[in-house]
């Protein structure tokens, strides 16, 4: 697209968290000055074969990087933080959060061998001017500490942004989500409102973090035997009420998984956690205590096969075995796409008789993301011109749209938008003014966007009907066949059980290596053509399968 925008316009620009749960990423535009609000990544479904990551399509700012002035991040979450490294590894520029936030990116901008001298810490009511922008910052409740909603003043208006939010009269660490920060900037006029669509679909409020630790207690009171509670690493205020349900009733304390490990750490050094002198202990020391002594804590709340509760489920844990007599509290319930490993890891557990407590019913967990209600209040005091719900699936998104359009906001003032719309706004005006590039970029192993939708077609492939190779040693100068054809096959067939089939398969090729005319072969690829569509005809005929197949020509 053009970069060369009107300067009275304010452009906002999704990469990610539109139409789908995850890798949240908006840029905002005001003239030459972009402001990044967000950098996460996504956790890959199940058809995604072998990737490890999904992180937004950056082309837009990879072309526009002279123009970024900073990024902005709502909370510690990695559906918000996860691809903030792979981008500051190509540009450089200040990162604005909150003091637990930053913390917790630290560490991985370690990793990644990234300077941290550029991390700056803000607190609710702090504000920054960046460019055109003049960006405030406010507290909201969510199911991590320290989160923040976000406005923007700008020439042409302000903008608010929620993040990640609910309403929670009674918070685990007692501060309150500043809503009278919300009505001021509503009395003082709001352009355009960004609002977390997560829950727009379910009535009512969602409930309090209060709640869990009256849950919790109530398990931890009947369990007999060791307890392994599992949650997201970065929920330090569900790890701070277990820790100390965990004092209460006499429990030493484990972390199993190297997240886990690592937020606790940096959490109880910024003084977000308190934990007791001698309750935290080593996975060794386990054996020392009596099972009805112990509370692990571990990754893996989402099946994760590598994840230490998908270990645990599948007795392959290098120091605990678990037993009968333990209860399993999985305290998170699956992102979409994720229902099916955790279902399987639920599975195994319960089938060496530990006791699992999952259902949302239990109590032992509650969303951190606000329900109609909370959405109502927030429209009806902040009253915006504009709305663009996101954080969402499109179902979330519309539902949202029309909780507002009920609240008196027009139709034509709710965008509903995809990844890579492009949303203008004047003092006056908003539209649709077209696309940017956006999608997903897949992350495997130290590979970032090598892996395309060609490579995960074949590895599907592979998956599904396996694959044959086609050995031939030809004399290329003669055109003539030297051994072979030789028939390896990976996932299709056994071939000690399959000889007819292999064998009718090698004649098949044997007849497409005849039609070579003696003299020399210029080219391989017309022959490997000959081959693969020959071979897939007949393998299709015989058993309906169609596996992929790889000639492959010696020279001799």
């Amino acid at each position: 697209m053009d970069t060369n925008m009107e300067t009275d316009k304010l452009l906002i620009i999704p990469l990610g968290g539109l139409g789908e749960i995850g890798k949240n990423l908006t840029v905002f535009r005001y003239g030459e000055d972009i402001v990044i609000l967000d950098c996460g990544l996504a956790f890959p479904e199940e058809d995604m074969l072998g990737i490890d990551l999904v992180i937004p399509d950056m082309t837009y700012l990879m072309d526009n990087k002279d123009k970024i002035r900073a990024v902005v991040l709502t909370h510690g979450h990695e559906d918000h933080i996860g691809s903030l490294f792979h981008l500051l590894r190509q540009v450089d520029v200040p990162v604005y959060s909150s003091r637990l936030t930053l913390g917790l990116v630290e560490g991985r901008l370690k990793e990644y061998n990234i300077s941290e001298s550029k991390l700056i810490p803000v607190a609710p009511g702090d504000s920054i001017v960046i460019g055109q922008f003049k960006i405030g910052f406010i507290r909201v409740n969510h199911s991590i500490s320290d989160a923040l909603g976000v406005y923007f003043k700008t020439p042409v208006g302000t903008v608010v942004h929620t993040g990640d939010f609910k309403i929670d009269q009674t918070p685990v660490d007692g501060k309150l989500i500043d809503i009278h920060k919300f009505a001021e900037l509503g009395e003082q006029g709001v352009l355009v409102l960004l609002s977390d669509s997560t829950n727009a679909e379910r009535p009512g409020y969602t409930k309090s973090e209060q709640t869990v630790t009256d849950s919790l207690n109530q398990h931890f009171h009947a369990a007999k035997g060791r307890i392994i509670l599992t949650t997201f690493a970065s929920n330090v205020s569900r790890l701070q009420q277990a820790i100390n349900s965990a004092c209460e009733y006499g429990r030493k304390v484990t972390l199993l998984g190297r997240s886990m490990v690592t937020v606790v750490t940096k959490a109880t050094e910024l003084g977000y956690m308190n934990i007791p002198d001698g309750v935290l202990i080593d996975v060794d020391e386990i054996r020392n205590y009596p099972d009805n002594q112990i509370l692990i804590l571990t990754t893996g709340s989402q099946g994760e096969p590598m994840a230490a509760l998908s270990r645990l489920a599948s007795r392959s844990h290098k120091s605990i075995e678990l037993t009968q007599g333990d209860m399993v509290l999985i305290a998170a319930t699956p992102i979409p796409g994720n229902e099916r490993s955790v279902g399987r890891t639920i599975d195994a557990l319960i089938r060496q008789g530990i006791d699992v407590i999952y259902e949302r019913s239990s109590g032992i967990h509650v969303s951190g993301h606000g329900s109609q209600e909370e959405l109502t209040l927030i429209l009806n005091i902040v009253r915006p011109k504009f709305l663009i719900p996101v954080h969402g699936e499109h179902r979330m998104l519309k539902s949202h749209g029309k909780l507002a359009n009920k609240l008196g906001i027009p139709k034509e003032n709710i965008f509903i938008g995809e990844n890579g719309h492009i949303f203008e706004f004047t003092a006056e005006t908003g539209r649709f003014a077209g696309k940017v590039t956006a999608g997903k970029v897949f992350v495997d192993g130290l590979g970032v966007g090598d892996i395309g939708n060609i490579v995960l077609r074949d590895r599907r492939q592979l998956s599904q009907d396996g694959v044959v190779i086609v050995v031939v040693a030809l004399d290329k100068q003669r055109g003539c066949v030297l051994d072979g054809p030789d028939i390896v096959s990976r996932g299709f067939v056994y071939i000690r059980d399959s000889d007819e089939l292999i064998s009718e398969a090698r004649n098949i090729v044997k007849g497409v290596l005849e039609r070579l005319e003696n003299g020399p072969v210029s080219q391989w690829a017309p022959l490997k053509a000959g081959i693969r569509d020959a071979l897939t005809k007949y393998l299709i005929a015989k058993t309906g399968r169609k596996p992929m197949i790889l000639p492959i020509i010696v020279d001799i």
